[in-house]
């Protein structure tokens, strides 16, 4: 991207800021470095939308992705819809790292050379190398549904509804019968989570991860009741929505602050995204002022909305995971709108939120520095801060803001 002068100057300074990655879904690099790697994984993950979006059927997405078909057929499905999503912001980070490995572009003539490249570098170190030395991250949040992370600076972020979301009593005794517990009662299953939240903290978890939804007021008589009936009706099954999980989330927000556990939520983009809409957890906020929130994704497309709620509730951070690469246009114009509405020290710059392919992580981190420059230069160009200041604000939400927030000793 070219961009104005002093844009360029401060994308160049901050390259040299160290860099929280504020959210991930990395595995362990063990589990990375034993797959296979080749050019379509670069297409992977949110590039996914697109193509199915633009034509490709789910049968084809399937044979492009399966390593035991022959290339040149992969290829030709590859390339018939890589011409309609590559001018999209999700594809950019594929071609952003074709291009650090000496590809200005990804065509007929390369992708062999390319899947060759991947492959070769798919190799224990490849974390460092990327997110360390390329990136100069310090740390990188990732939920993977798991603690056992093999390098220091991968930390877990764990999902709440390992706890919040009982259907079945199975899935009471089961969670009570993996930490050594058995459960009763409502009371006894609140403190296996307890005690579940402390192996985790002990297993080096900063956080927890929940989703903005329409969820109901919490009433203890009603998840009492619902609780018994499934120790007394084994084959009861709840819905996904109910009273009992109403309760025992608006509990575990508690437990979490009492721990120091930082609380993220998903909120805006994905599927039918009128359910998750920030608007959804301003009752909750209120409700737990003691727990710090950490608000995903500028909770796209409602970016107004999100901004009013980072300036109105002291306990809730908004954080740009995602956004530079769902919009970079969106996420300029909402950040240039909440320099005005909110704290500095309340917005966090940037997370990858990438799964298998780290590599990735290096192109939307170019790009969120580019949006950040944009953003920050424009204000330094209108007089509204020195270049001085505006470097300021930008180590405030690359690095120190998340280190903050999630008590990183990074």
């Amino acid at each position: 991207m070219r961009l104005e002068p002093e844009e360029q100057e401060l994308y160049e300074a901050f390259k040299e800021i160290p860099v929280v990655d504020a959210h991930e879904h990395l595995q362990p690099e063990k589990v990375r470095t034993s797959q296979h790697m080749d050019v379509f994984d670069l297409f992977v993950h949110y590039t996914r939308t697109d193509f199915l979006c633009a034509g490709m059927t789910e049968e084809q997405w399937n044979q492009m992705h399966n390593p035991e078909l022959p290339e040149e057929k992969r290829w030709r499905i590859l390339s018939k819809y890589l011409k309609e999503i590559r001018y999209g912001s999700y594809a950019r980070p594929a071609f952003i790292y074709a291009k650090h490995l000496g590809f200005d572009d990804i065509t007929q003539q390369n992708y062999r050379k390319i899947s060759e490249r991947l492959q070769a570098d798919n190799r224990p170190g490849i974390y460092r190398k990327i997110l360390v030395d390329m990136c100069n991250i310090k740390a990188a949040l990732s939920q993977a549904r798991r603690t056992d992370f093999d390098l220091d600076f991968m930390i877990p972020v764990m999902p709440m509804d390992m706890f919040d979301d009982v259907r079945s009593w199975d899935v009471v005794e089961k969670r009570a019968s993996d930490l050594g517990e058995k459960v009763s009662t409502l009371d006894d299953y609140l403190e296996v989570a307890r005690k579940g939240l402390r192996k985790w903290i002990k297993e080096g978890t900063v956080g927890l991860k929940m989703v903005s939804r329409p969820y109901g007021t919490p009433d203890r008589k009603q998840a009492v009741g619902l609780f018994d009936e499934l120790k007394h009706n084994k084959e009861m099954k709840l819905t996904d929505m109910n009273p009992l999980r109403d309760y025992l989330i608006d509990q575990l927000l508690d437990i979490a602050s009492e721990l120091g556990l930082v609380v993220a939520v998903h909120t805006g983009m994905w599927g039918d995204f009128r359910t998750l809409d920030p608007k959804h957890m301003i009752s909750i906020f209120a409700r737990h002022p003691k727990t710090k929130f950490d608000m995903y994704h500028m909770g796209m497309p409602w970016v107004r909305e999100a901004g009013v709620i980072g300036k109105n509730f002291p306990n809730v951070w908004l954080n740009l995971c995602w956004c530079h690469i769902i919009s970079p246009e969106m996420t300029c114009s909402a950040l240039n709108e909440w320099i005005d509405l909110v704290p500095v020290n309340k917005i966090i710059g940037f997370g990858g939120d990438y799964g298998k392919p780290v590599e990735k992580v290096y192109g939307h981190l170019t790009m969120a520095r580019e949006d950040i420059a944009r953003v920050l230069g424009t204000r330094v160009k209108r007089g509204l801060m020195t270049r001085e200041e505006a470097l300021e604000v930008a180590r405030k939400w690359f690095y120190q803001n998340p280190k903050r927030l999630y008590n990183l000793k990074v």
